[in-house]
């Protein structure tokens, strides 16, 4: 006879499941810019708009606090974080450091399955740059770069560069769509992608420098540009 599960062991399951979704959820919206830099996320509302109580969205502010996409202020509450075109660009230049040491790293040990295997992440990405499906950008763009250098085995390092590259989503997601940023992005994988299958080390952890670093420099522009047109 099948072992039922008792009602509260369902209700603690989907009340774990419960702000996870609403992440995501709220994430997402922030990410894609229906919520602008500054913009006050009122609890009440939003409790009201997920059909929750105030402390599962309470939960989520803070989880979204802490890798950096909404910063709790005084009489204030919880805002959506604007991050400062000068920080923007460290983050980049803090990328192309951690970055170049996770691939140098990762090429000694890197098998054909780890080339096979990033190809196809990268083949995701690309179909998402044609449907225009915004909202799988970043998502892929990080499980491509994560797989590249996933057989260095450094997860502390990997979880660093996850959260510098959700900070900084928005702004890339921006870009892309009003310059011919998915064009570039797609040789430039390309390219790194075909420089690890050679297991050329030197030319690929050069080339990911400057395909990192050159994305930073046209992004800061952009960003100051943009600015300046809202003052």
């Amino acid at each position: 006879m099948a072992v039922l599960e008792s009602p509260s062991e369902r209700h603690e399951i989907e009340r774990r499941s419960l702000p996870a979704d609403i992440r995501e959820s709220l994430q997402e919206r922030i990410l894609s810019g229906e919520f602008r830099d500054g913009e006050a996320l009122v609890q009440d509302v939003l409790a009201e708009e997920y059909g929750v109580s105030r402390m599962p969205v309470r939960e989520v502010l803070r989880q979204l606090e802490a890798c950096g996409l909404v910063s709790m202020q005084t009489h204030k509450g919880a805002v959506v974080t604007s991050i400062p075109t000068e920080q923007v660009e460290e983050l980049f230049e803090l990328r192309a450091l951690l970055e170049a040491d996770m691939l140098v790293r990762a090429i000694r040990r890197m098998t054909d399955s780890d080339i096979a295997e990033a190809r196809d992440i990268l083949g995701e990405l690309e179909q998402s740059y044609r449907r225009g499906d915004m909202a799988s950008w970043g998502r892929l763009n990080w499980a491509f770069h994560r797989r590249l250098y996933l057989p260095a085995g450094r997860p502390q390092t990997l979880a660093v560069l996850h959260g510098i590259n959700l900070r900084v989503e928005r702004y890339i997601r921006l870009h892309l769509l009003v310059t011919d940023g998915l064009d570039t992005a797609e040789r430039e994988h390309r390219e790194i992608l075909r420089l690890c299958a050679l297991r050329d080390a030197e030319a690929a952890v050069a080339f990911l420098k400057l395909h990192i670093l050159d994305a930073g420099r046209t992004l800061v522009m952009a960003l100051r540009q943009a600015r300046a047109a809202d003052h």
